[in-house]
């Protein structure tokens, strides 16, 4: 079982520490904690924020009981993507693999520091994106990659009929 799988395992650890890898660096950068943080270009800012919710904020709560069952949520959802990864073949599995690997880094964070730290500022003059992290983007990415195998798959399958 484990040499077969040993590829997806090892896509998703390496997605896993390249996360872990960014946020440390990030973490241990005392410019990331200033108001501006660090710019990197004309339109990226490194800047450390602690998420406490979900995708870019989103159901931050400061109950301990509601970001415990938040993150045991999560924990689950995960379970369920893994299993599907495991009946999937081809670019769906890697789609799969992607969003495991950003989301094992995330749920560390969760355990580990009861937050997320995101980090990568995107911005046009004042207007800022969401801040977020290397995890995130794998996760986005996968989802998005989901999203058009299923399109093309089902353009494919009309096609045939």
């Amino acid at each position: 079982m484990f040499k077969k799988h040993l590829l997806d395992f090892s896509i998703i650890i390496f997605i896993f520490l390249l996360d872990r890898f960014s946020k440390l660096l990030i973490i241990g950068s005392p410019e990331t904690y200033e108001q501006s943080g660090l710019s990197v270009t004309s339109f990226l800012n490194f800047n450390l924020i602690w998420n406490e919710g979900i995708a870019f904020g989103l159901f931050s709560f400061d109950n301990k009981f509601y970001y415990n069952s938040l993150t045991f949520l999560i924990c689950l959802i995960t379970i369920i993507i893994i299993w599907l990864m495991l009946k999937s073949q081809g670019f769906e599995r890697f789609s799969f693999l992607m969003i495991v690997g950003g989301s094992l880094g995330n749920i560390f964070d969760r355990i580990f520091y009861s937050a997320v730290p995101d980090f990568i500022d995107i911005h046009i003059n004042n207007f800022h994106w969401f801040i977020f992290n290397l995890a995130d983007i794998f996760i986005t990415l996968g989802i998005l990659f989901l999203i058009s195998t299923e399109i093309l798959g089902s353009k494919k399958k009309n096609e045939n009929d």
